[in-house]
């Protein structure tokens, strides 16, 4: 993820304030902060907590949380790329199969349709309609 981040930092020189912190050296900090999963990124506008990604982020991905955390605003969600998309779906289908020659795991089973699910849930209208909806009432019950 250093290429991406320093590549991306560098467009946005002047404009975003990029910190890296070690998590061996800076526990108290990442407990401080919440951080659950090594690698993170954090955007902070206005002394506000923007946007959180766990996980290694591609350039545009870094790329969209940093024109969020400019403009003061939630980044827009990209979705899965193709490759990411293939990946999922064969794990998905690994654990499906590995499932059936393993006494019909039901557990294997869900984790398999989860992971084929993820490669495709941004284009299930479904998912979006009940997604939408929980959004709002999330919000009605934290305000």
């Amino acid at each position: 993820m250093e290429p991406a981040l320093k590549q991306v930092s560098a467009e946005f020189a002047g404009k975003v304030r990029v910190l890296k912190i070690n998590a061996d050296d800076s526990q108290d900090v990442l407990n401080h902060l919440g951080v659950m999963g090594i690698p993170t990124v954090v955007a902070y506008a206005g002394g506000k907590e923007v946007m959180r990604r766990s996980g290694i982020q591609p350039a545009d991905a870094l790329r969209s949380l940093f024109e969020a955390a400019f403009a003061g605003k939630k980044p827009v969600v990209i979705p899965p790329t193709p490759i990411g998309r293939i990946v999922r779906v064969i794990a998905g289908l690994g654990a499906v199969v590995a499932g059936w020659y393993l006494d019909r795991s039901i557990v294997l089973f869900v984790v398999g349709g989860i992971l084929i699910f993820s490669a495709f849930y941004d284009r299930c209208p479904v998912y979006r309609a009940v997604a939408t909806r929980a959004k709002t009432i999330f919000r009605k019950t934290v305000e």
